[in-house]
């Protein structure tokens, strides 16, 4: 499969990303108490609401009528094996908490993978509407529809440690938390400072739009990363990311950096021991 197959599969990716997030905005304008709708997966920490759940069917099925051979790995357990050899990787909802809660910080990601590798990819903004799309080879863009603009994303020109802003994420095990934040006490130290934002696939999209230089996380899923670590790439950062395959629960890291100091802060983060796994 061409530059052609992928474009198409962004564009698939893009209106579906587009319509879920519509779906989603609607669907929590209706519902007047979430929590209500809500459970709990790995931790009581980690929540699912029936929203998540809704998105993730929209998705399915759409991709099913759209590309009916394809298969599908859905967060919330939709499992479908491919024919064609095209795997859609989808997160209904990254950051179900800041959704819960109300905070502005919580995308639909969908990605695209042939034969393991990650092709094509979209995130979009629920609350903002910000979409941000790449395909392998042909770069990454995000579409602003307050301006109904399409602007190419770069990473940052960073090229100090030391001056570079830091996103990361946390685990919903306590355990792996807590090794976490003993982490954190030797990467804050050495750098300009943190972000913790609440959703891996928007953090990977801020270093794509070189709004942040540098980001880290243990122990995410595939559907986590596999649009916005192509997104990020695409746009010119350095990232190295667990395979499709492997499970969150294997505690991986998951890094990714601006070109002028992804070397040195690869180095630094080799240093403090933050490429050991964290599984637990």
């Amino acid at each position: 499969m061409g530059q052609h197959c992928f474009n198409e599969l962004r564009a698939i990716a893009a209106e579906t990303a587009t319509l879920t997030a519509t779906r989603i905005k609607d669907k929590r304008a209706e519902l007047t108490n979430l929590w209500e709708y809500t459970n709990t997966k790995s931790s009581a920490v980690d929540p699912v609401t029936v929203v998540d759940t809704l998105a993730e069917d929209f998705i399915a099925n759409r991709l099913q009528e759209l590309r009916p051979e394809d298969g599908l790995i859905g967060e919330e357990g939709t499992g479908t094996a491919s024919i064609s050899g095209v795997t859609w990787i989808v997160d209904p909802i990254d950051g179900t908490v800041n959704f819960l809660y109300g905070l502005p910080q919580y995308a639909v990601s969908i990605a695209a993978a042939i034969d393991g590798e990650v092709v094509t990819g979209a995130v979009i903004n629920v609350e903002t509407g910000v979409l941000y799309t790449a395909a392998r080879g042909e770069g990454a863009s995000k579409y602003m529809p307050a301006s109904d603009e399409i602007i190419a994303l770069r990473a940052s020109g960073a090229s100090v440690v030391s001056e570079a802003l830091v996103a990361t994420g946390f685990s919903y095990s306590a355990l792996r938390r807590s090794r976490q934040a003993h982490l954190l006490t030797s990467v804050l130290p050495s750098v300009r400072d943190i972000r913790r934002m609440g959703s891996a696939a928007l953090d990977l999209c801020h270093l794509a739009d070189g709004q942040v230089d540098i980001y880290y996380e243990h122990g995410l899923n595939c559907w986590d990363f596999a649009a916005g670590t192509l997104i990020a790439a695409e746009a010119g950062a350095v990232v190295e990311a667990p395979g499709l395959s492997i499970p969150g629960s294997s505690g991986e890291i998951c890094f990714a950096a601006s070109p002028g100091v992804f070397a040195d802060a690869r180095a630094h983060f080799e240093s403090i021991k933050a490429f050991e796994p964290l599984d637990r």
